[in-house]
């Protein structure tokens, strides 16, 4: 590393605070640090000028990959007539008006508005709002309580860090807060040990059960929505099994839920539809959508809002007058700039179909390569997700120690080989989400030095006596 880089790192650790990092340790010098500099497709470079391949696509967001100037133009020319104003009280910008009609057409039928914020977690805070505005308009002050799922990731605040199942975004932060409850997550492999025998269709109509079980439960008039990602992202990087969003919905319709589909992750490409609920056959009431809207080029995120609950909505406006909810930045002239040239990209280049097919040949290549890993338990995704599920007895589904950190150290080899994959929490497993713009060949290479990464820590692991020394892969 040059002095340079050192430098700007040491000036780093005294000022910042990190999302999802060690504080004490980065501060004082005892976890490492990077300065990025630039980008080009699906590769980024430090300020030594070290390249990487990003196989995650940032945080699964640089969904046209890095270094288009056609985004950033469209960014300076709006700076240059219009930067801001706010959106209250009906006043509008021309690309906010026609991101809305972009979004909507994309949504396809049933959908009527766009809310904007600026990233998932806010999106995710509107319509735990609209939710509860939607249920005392109809007379329903006791219908607030809204589930989600065991791993479902849904934003790191404290409402929407509520709605998210996952144990890290609890702990020391007094969460979940009341009215927000987990139901079994769509985890196929995970469970099959305990649910032996069942099939996938089986399995689903399992969690469609917990999902009833738990609605009659706390009662169904107390119960007022759903939340859930097409395919779990933090939580797993972990597409359903079969027939499970069909007998989930059929639940939902049962006792008057509404669906909450939040799109964050899957939508405007990534697994190869405009949406995850389009793949899937998911028909919902509201929409949360952010990452891919801009490829994260500038902040914006959206909550489309399906007719039904619009129709309520503007009720309710006729009742109290105009609603009690705005972000400052809502709607903002730069981010739907960047929004509209981003989504002109995907359309122009099909980066949507490139997901379904390149993304089908990255599965391919994934399952080639691990599906017999000595070490590999589970390999799983669907278009341009991805993820390895390690196990110290794959024949048994079992789990690592977590003291012996697979997941991260399999990581820190990938960057070794100039590879951003992802450890992702609550287990040993690694993800890769890389920009949709990926070509067969750049797939090829993310999944040889995976492999490399994977052997050199399975080696590791029976030096250590770990795994079995017939499990060496040198």
């Amino acid at each position: 590393m040059n002095q340079q880089h050192r430098d700007l790192i040491e000036r780093d650790r005294k000022v910042t605070f990190h999302a999802s990092t060690h504080l004490r340790d980065f501060a004082h010098g005892d976890a490492p640090g990077r300065v990025i500099t630039g980008g080009k497709g699906i590769h980024i470079v430090d300020k030594d000028g070290r390249e990487f391949i990003d196989g995650f696509a940032g945080l699964y967001c640089v969904n046209i990959g890095y270094g288009r100037t056609e985004v950033a133009e469209a960014i300076y020319q709006q700076a240059l007539e219009l930067s801001y104003y706010h959106t209250y009280v009906g006043h509008s910008n021309e690309p906010q008006i026609a991101l809305s009609e972009k979004i909507i057409a994309l949504a396809g039928p049933g959908m009527s508005k766009v809310y904007y914020g600026l990233g998932g977690s806010d999106a995710n805070e509107t319509q735990l709002k609209i939710v509860r505005y939607y249920n005392n308009v109809l007379g329903r002050p006791q219908k607030k309580k809204v589930i989600s799922r065991q791993r479902g990731y849904h934003g790191s605040g404290l409402a929407t860090g509520s709605l998210t199942g996952l144990k890290a975004f609890h702990d020391q932060f007094d969460l979940p807060l009341a009215g927000i409850l987990h139901t079994e997550a769509p985890y196929y492999y995970h469970r099959a040990a305990e649910q032996e025998g069942m099939s996938e269709r089986e399995f689903s109509q399992y969690c469609a059960q917990k999902l009833e079980e738990m609605i009659l439960a706390e009662g169904p008039d107390t119960v007022a929505a759903f939340i859930g990602e097409p395919v779990l992202g933090t939580g797993g990087i972990v597409p359903p099994p079969e027939g499970y969003w069909e007998a989930i919905q059929a639940v939902l319709a049962k006792y008057d839920v509404l669906l909450i589909a939040d799109e964050v992750v899957c939508g405007f490409g990534r697994i190869g539809a405009d949406f995850g609920s389009h793949h899937y056959g998911i028909k919902p009431d509201l929409i949360t959508v952010a990452k891919g809207l801009t490829s994260a080029y500038q902040p914006l995120s959206g909550v489309i809002v399906g007719d039904r609950v619009w129709s309520v909505l503007e009720q309710g406006t006729g009742q109290y007058g105009p609603i009690g909810h705005g972000w400052t930045y809502s709607g903002h002239a730069l981010g739907c700039a960047a929004a509209l040239a981003n989504l002109a990209i995907i359309e122009r280049e099909g980066l949507t179909r490139n997901a379904a097919e390149t993304g089908a040949y990255l599965q391919q290549r994934m399952q080639a390569a691990f599906g017999e890993h000595p070490i590999v338990g589970n390999v799983r995704g669907v278009g341009m997700l991805a993820a390895l599920e390690f196990s110290v007895d794959p024949a048994r589904r079992a789990h690592f120690d977590a003291a012996h950190k697979v997941g991260p150290r399999i990581a820190a080899a990938a960057l070794d080989e100039n590879l951003i994959a992802r450890a992702m929490p609550q287990g040993d497993i690694l993800g890769f989400a890389p920009p949709l713009v990926a070509t067969p060949a750049e797939i090829d290479e993310i999944v040889a030095r995976a492999e490399r990464a994977v052997n050199k820590v399975t080696d590791q692991l029976v030096r250590e006596g770990v795994v079995k020394a017939a499990m060496s892969v040198s």
